[in-house]
């Protein structure tokens, strides 16, 4: 393999790291400014994680192995998810490995891993946003599959880099009926992945309405940095892939240009900023919903994907022959 896919990853993944946070800082400044606050600034998400690793870890009386190794199974998901998606280059040497289905085990190995150190608390809210989250897993795994899967039928293939270079080589698919749809259902799903609102709100403490705050009460201290640096990882990561598939121009398509692979590498910062900056953006005018409306919502934008991969199959699949 060329050493500038090796060079590819190692930037992607450095910048993942480095960025979450300051991408989370963004977004609060943005809503801050909204709102007429003057906010923390776009460094105080690691001004926290430095001030939680400080701190002594807790951990409370009868939880076992799910609850300790659960914030070490996010990051490591969060992490490798970072190697996997193609944010810079579509030639790396995990090119044959990102594919479609590990994506999505992934992300729902992550979810599942805090789902089960909420039930391990024995608490009531732990269990309860347990509950919670995995009622919203269980529409949004199979929407982020499926609207994916409807790209992947023009490409002929479920790898990322294939499905990716495939797009950027062909810019019509993403003005499809089919490329449309996906959009609005991949949109939804990695709203309610991230936990975000609508769906939920990742600044409120108020018991009754929190889903993924419910189920990290318990946690302290070093176990809370990673819990939260593990939850910006994926939200990074998941702006970067709604960019890579349906904003790919710029994106590396060849491993023998370091400087094509820098000038990906500022895109992509540039599009997850400015996705992050719409969002936060958005927030400011959107209400949480109601409990009993999310499935709804969810269940609509499964309906979009669904839609999307029948457009692409008939649509895409004549094109294709």
């Amino acid at each position: 393999m060329n050493p500038v896919g090796y060079a590819a990853i190692v930037l992607q993944v450095g910048t993942v790291v480095a960025g979450a946070p300051l991408l989370t800082g963004l977004m609060r400044q943005t809503r801050a400014r909204l709102e007429g606050r003057a906010g923390a600034g776009v460094l105080q998400p690691w001004r926290d994680v430095r001030k939680l690793l400080r701190k002594e870890p807790i951990t409370p009386v009868g939880t076992g192995p799910a609850f300790r190794w659960a914030p070490l199974v996010l990051v490591a998901t969060s992490l490798v998810l970072a190697v996997l998606v193609p944010l810079i280059s579509t030639e790396s040497p995990v090119r044959g490995r990102a594919d479609l289905i590990v994506v999505v085990a992934l992300l729902a190995l992550g979810t599942v891993a805090l789902a089960l150190a909420g039930l391990d608390t024995g608490t009531a809210f732990g269990g309860m946003g347990a509950s919670r989250e995995m009622t919203i897993a269980a529409l949004v795994e199979p929407t982020i599959l499926m609207a994916v899967f409807a790209l992947s039928i023009p490409a002929g293939s479920t790898n990322l880099p294939v499905i990716v270079a495939g797009a950027a080589d062909e810019p019509a698919r993403l003005t499809s009926p089919a490329g449309l749809l996906a959009i609005a259902a991949l949109s939804v799903a990695v709203l309610a992945e991230t936990g975000r609102l609508p769906v939920d709100n990742p600044s409120t403490h108020l018991e009754l309405t929190m889903v993924h705050e419910a189920m990290v009460l318990e946690y302290a201290g070093p176990d809370l940095a990673l819990v939260e640096f593990g939850a910006q990882l994926r939200l990074t990561v998941l702006l970067g892939l709604l960019a890579s598939l349906f904003a790919p121009w710029g994106i590396a398509t060849s491993a023998s240009s370091l400087a094509a692979v820098l000038l990906a590498l500022l895109l992509v910062v540039l599009k997850v900023a400015v996705l992050g900056t719409v969002l936060a953006a958005a927030e400011v005018f959107w209400a949480k919903l109601r409990l009993f409306r999310v499935p709804e919502l969810l269940a609509g934008s499964f309906l979009l994907a669904l839609l999307a991969v029948t457009a692409s199959y008939f649509l895409g699949g004549e094109g294709g022959q």
